[in-house]
């Protein structure tokens, strides 16, 4: 638990995160409160105070955590790619959720085969470069840096 940056005395500070939570209600998706500013938590003005940055850097490891999780869950393979590819996996699951990453079958088939700069050139042709160009330009870039990169072998499934 984070101390406050200011002074008070642990047993107020209780009450008061007690009395707060109580008051204003806990809530873990963003809702508009009663004065229709876009809230969360407890009682966190989004549109007035934002987060700060130490706080969207613990949400970011919360989240890599969970996709890291959620790719171990549905496709384990991945663990044992060239870190710049696993890199990339994450970096897509991330943006498109494990649901949409898993979609790129031709994509992960191919990189299951180590064949990197294919895996590289099909990112390149789909709705992710043209939604997201600059990104996927970055992860093509990565994915046909790795070693073994082999080009012109079609995988067998999808």
């Amino acid at each position: 638990m984070r101390k406050p940056k200011v002074f008070i005395q642990n047993n107020m500070y209780d009450n008061i995160k007690e009395m707060l939570i109580k008051n204003e209600g806990l809530v873990c998706q963003p809702y508009h409160c009663s004065a229709n500013k876009l809230s969360i938590g407890v009682g966190r003005n989004l549109e007035a105070n934002g987060i700060s940055e130490d706080e969207a850097m613990y949400l970011l490891e919360n989240d890599i955590n969970r996709v890291v999780a959620n790719l171990d869950k549905v496709w384990e393979v991945w663990r044992s790619f060239p870190v710049p590819a696993q890199e990339v996996c994450v970096d897509m699951a991330f943006q498109m959720g494990i649901a949409g990453f898993m979609n790129f079958r031709q994509t992960r088939a191919l990189m299951e085969m180590g064949c990197w700069l294919e895996a590289s050139e099909e990112i390149l042709r789909s709705k992710y470069n043209t939604q997201t160009p600059a990104r996927c330009a970055r992860n093509s870039r990565k994915l046909a840096l790795c070693k073994s990169a082999k080009k012109n072998i079609r995988p067998t499934s999808s």
